[in-house]
Order: structure tokens, then C-alpha cells, then sequence
């Protein structure tokens, strides 16, 4: 078995394109990336639609990617096995959900209904808010919905649109409050924007609006896109009370967590809780995190992923590190361990703060210069075996639209991967260094003629930096399950059947 250390870096958002017109890797100035790729055996890897287990044709997230590389396997996803419960009927049939129910109507009978309403389908689908607030309403349940405003997984002004899409297909859905994402989906600890959020549903803070699209086209004439909407409350608006139910229809975890925190956790210490009710019931149509499953019922509990890396590499009995700023660090844990967030035997996790900024296009560096810091620590610590880094910055700061930002971006990563590169070599240990999706490529959306913020369906670079220079190494394109398993093969470690993914070497 090897000794010397073995790692993965993950170079978040970084997707190829031919064309360098707002291109930001492309434009920007990236001698060590661009060095590594002439250098060592490089290939690509499809990180989106059914090769990371999506609906064809669908982006790719990085809540997907992660689950995909660290399991070793294509993985179905939450969003077709949650479309497809509505279609085949089975969602109505959902024991979490009619005991939700049961316990609602015990209550006063109505329901909060929160989520992002969005086609954009990374955190969440209008169409699973319509079906979930129809399954409810049917059930002679009051249903009102706090909708959260996208401008990031999809073009920044598109609200409109969408918005009367959704009043289209579900024309008796009452929509209470709205506000964009940037307060209601914090991750990274900024209570006063979760806390904003928290006081527009429990206390109807927000501008009273008598017209939704009136105002949005008011916000958007002034320069506010849908992701920066500041709280709305229309004349559905009810106070959240005692005996009140509350649900979520998102389906990914890391950016629902701190507001239901917030909601429902007695022990939430991040700002003044004392206006929420006590709830009768709480669903999720996933799991957030361990601490809310004791709060909330579950509508599509997780599927079981036996024998992920970590796992693999914890009954080696290696020490494998995982490394990333705020962030990104429920991707290189949580996410990578097929959404179990306790540690393996021998995982060891460094979480560096990210900057607070209002937006990663002020400080386009970000924290990489930490992140780099430590990481080439652990690369040079002997007694770290394996390591797993995320960096941020191409992926963050290209969800800003800001070309010349996204380019500086990829210019602090590169420095760092220079350092790492250096460090791997000096060790004369190998690493993978790779994307979990594309985004800062593509920078610019000619169908709008304007800012391009969200992911792409774009294939992601992949090099092998290391050991194998010099042995005639090479590698074959695949995709992202195929990561697991090639690491193991650099470790000398045996694949285990329920990895179906294959090693590139």
C-alpha cells in the first residue's frame, strides 16, 4: 500500500468550454493549472444529467457532485425519485406526510409551506411545492406558502416568469410571503440575514404588497435581481401561532438548515427566537441534519450508501483529511459521506471561516490563501495518509455573474494549486484534481442577454498530478463516480462491489 499521501482536490465550479469569451478559467491567468495540464495525464469527466443521477439534461450541484464522487457510484438523486412519488401517486401514500397530516389537522389546521420556488432543481422544484401544497390543501388543510426567490440557479430576473408559471399549473396556492434566497438560505452564519428571514415569516416584517408581480418589477426597475428581494408580505399573510404546522419542500439540506434551526431548535442561541410558535407538526421532504430530525418528520428519508471512500479508506485504517472553507465543508463531510455527518474512524476535518462580505465578488479570493495553507500542511504531515479539498472561489464567486471577479477567482485557486502541487511532488505522493460542475465558464447567457449565475452542464477537467510522471500513467475520461474508485486504485486499496464506478488509470 502506498505511503505517500494521496488526496483529491476539487476546484468547485471549474467547467470546460472551448470558447473564451466569458470564459473566466480561459481569461484568467493560471500558470500552475495550465502547467499541470500539459504535464500530467489528464481526461474529463461529465459531472451532470443521468451520469451523476439527474434527469437528463439537468445541471449539475455540488450537493450531487460530492455524493457522486465520494460514494463511487451514480447515486439517484432526490429530485426525480421526489417527482417521480408525485407522478406515480406514491407521495399520497407517504406515511411521513399523512402523519403530518393527522397532527396539522390536530392542530389549527394551517401550514407554513417554506421553500425556494424555482425550475432551477438544485435545492428545490416549484412543481414539488405545487403537488406538496395541493397533497395538503386536499386534505382540507389551509395552506400557506413563504416562497424564496431563486436568481441563482437560474437567470437572476426570471421570478416573472416563473411566478406565473407556477399560478398557471396551480392556480389555488396562496402565496403569504416572498424573499429572495440570499436571506432565507444563508449557510455561512450570518444571523442578520437568517434572522431577517425569521422575522418576515413569524412577524410579517416586509414591505405589505398588494400586487407580487408589481413589486418584483418595481425591485427589478431599481436594480435588485430575485436572489437580493427584500421580504414580502401579501394579504394571504398569517402570522405563524401556536398549533400552526410547518413544512419544507426543499430537498437539499445545507442551505434550509439555519433557518429551521432557527424555527425549531430549543437550544438556537444565533439572534432572538422568542416571537416563534410552537409548531403541532414539521416535515421535510428530506433530511436536513441530525439535530432537525428530531424535530421534523422526513418525506423521503435518505437512501443507505454503503462502503463511501471515507468508509473505505477508515477501514484501511488510513488518516484521511477533509478541508474546505465554510462554504464548502458540508460538501467535503456531510455530502462526500452520503449524508452522514459524524466523522469515520481516522477523518480528521479543518473548516476555514469564509470572508464575511455581503457578496464573494468583493472579496473574489476569498479564503483560498487559508485553505492553501493548511492544506499544504496536511500534504507535508506524515501521518496524514489521505486528503479531500474544496475550494470555493470558481463556484461562489461565479453565482455573482461578475466576469472580471470569477477571473480573479480562478487566479487565487491557481496560486494555491501551485503550493499543492509543490507539496505533492516534494512528498512524491499523487493527487486528482478535478470539478464537481461546471459554472465560471460560462459567464455570460446569450438567451438573455445578460449575467450567466447558475451551473452548467459542461464537463470538468481532471489531472493526475505525481506518482505516476514519468511511467507512462494515463487516464480515460468518465465521470464523477469514477474518482472514488481511482483513488483507491493509486491507494493499492480494492474497490468494493457496491462502488460501481471505475477506476480512469
Amino acid at each position: 500500500m502506498s505511503q505517500a499521501p494521496v488526496g483529491l482536490i476539487i476546484l468547485d465550479g471549474w467547467g470546460v468550454r472551448s470558447e473564451a469569451a466569458f470564459n473566466a478559467p480561459a481569461l484568467a491567468r493560471t500558470p500552475h493549472f495550465d502547467a499541470m495540464m500539459e504535464r500530467f495525464p489528464t481526461a474529463r469527466l461529465a459531472a451532470s444529467g443521468v451520469d451523476v443521477g439527474l434527469p437528463e439534461g439537468q445541471i449539475g450541484n455540488s450537493e450531487v457532485g460530492h455524493l457522486n464522487i465520494g460514494s463511487g457510484r451514480v447515486v439517484m438523486q432526490t429530485l426525480p425519485r421526489i417527482t417521480a412519488a408525485f407522478a406515480n401517486g406514491k407521495a399520497a401514500e407517504n406515511r411521513a406526510i399523512l402523519d403530518f397530516v393527522a397532527e396539522a389537522k390536530a392542530g389549527t389546521g394551517r401550514v407554513h409551506l417554506l421553500g425556494l420556488l424555482s425550475p432551477g432543481g438544485i435545492h428545490a422544484h416549484q412543481d414539488h411545492l405545487g403537488q406538496l401544497a395541493s397533497l395538503l390543501s386536499g386534505h382540507g388543510l389551509d395552506v400557506r406558502v413563504h416562497a424564496f426567490a431563486d436568481g441563482r440557479d437560474v437567470p437572476p430576473t426570471t421570478l416573472p416568469d416563473d411566478l406565473q408559471a407556477f399560478r398557471r399549473a396551480y392556480p389555488g396556492v396562496k402565496i403569504a410571503s416572498l424573499q429572495g434566497r440570499y436571506w432565507a438560505m444563508d449557510r455561512d452564519q450570518r444571523w442578520e440575514r437568517t434572522g431577517r428571514a425569521f422575522a418576515a415569516l413569524c412577524r410579517g416584517e416586509g414591505e405589505a404588497v398588494a400586487d407580487l408581480n408589481t413589486a418584483i418589477a418595481a425591485a427589478h426597475a431599481g436594480g435588485t435581481s430575485d436572489e437580493f428581494l427584500e421580504p414580502m408580505i401579501t394579504d394571504d399573510f398569517g402570522a405563524m401561532e401556536d398549533g400552526d404546522a410547518l413544512a419544507c419542500f426543499n430537498f437539499r439540506a445545507d442551505r434550509v438548515r439555519q433557518i429551521h434551526n432557527a424555527l425549531l431548535l430549543p437550544d438556537f442561541d444565533g439572534f432572538d427566537v422568542s416571537a416563534r410558535p410552537r409548531f403541532a407538526s414539521a416535515l421535510g421532504m428530506t433530511a436536513y441534519s441530525d439535530a432537525l430530525a428530531a424535530h421534523m418528520r422526513v418525506a423521503f428519508a435518505p437512501q443507505p450508501l454503503p462502503d463511501t471512500l471515507g468508509q473505505v479508506l477508515a477501514a484501511a485504517g488510513l488518516q484521511q483529511t477533509r478541508l474546505a472553507e465554510t462554504e464548502k465543508y458540508p460538501h467535503v463531510t456531510f455530502f462526500f459521506n452520503g449524508g452522514i455527518e459524524a466523522p469515520n474512524p481516522g477523518e480528521h476535518r479543518i473548516i476555514v471561516p469564509s470572508p464575511k462580505v455581503a457578496t464573494y465578488d468583493l472579496q473574489p479570493e476569498m479564503s483560498a490563501p487559508k485553505v492553501g495553507d493548511r492544506l499544504v500542511e496536511t500534504i507535508l504531515d506524515p501521518s496524514n495518509q489521505v486528503f479531500i479539498c474544496n475550494f470555493a472561489n470558481p463556484d461562489m464567486v461565479g453565482h455573482t455573474g461578475d466576469l472580471d471577479a470569477a477571473i480573479a477567482a480562478c487566479e487565487a485557486v491557481d496560486q494555491q494549486l501551485g503550493r499543492a502541487i509543490d507539496a505533492v511532488m516534494q512528498r512524491g505522493g499523487s493527487m486528482l484534481v478535478t470539478a464537481d460542475h461546471g459554472n465560471c465558464e460560462t459567464m455570460w447567457d446569450m438567451t438573455t442577454d445578460g449575467p450567466h449565475t447558475a451551473h452548467t452542464t459542461n464537463l470538468v477537467p481532471l489531472a493526475l498530478v505525481g506518482g505516476s510522471e514519468g511511467q507512462g500513467q494515463t487516464l480515460r475520461d468518465g465521470r464523477l463516480a469514477d474518482l472514488a474508485p481511482t483513488l483507491l486504485d493509486l491507494l493499492g486499496l480494492s474497490k468494493p462491489a457496491t462502488m460501481t464506478g471505475e477506476s480512469l488509470l
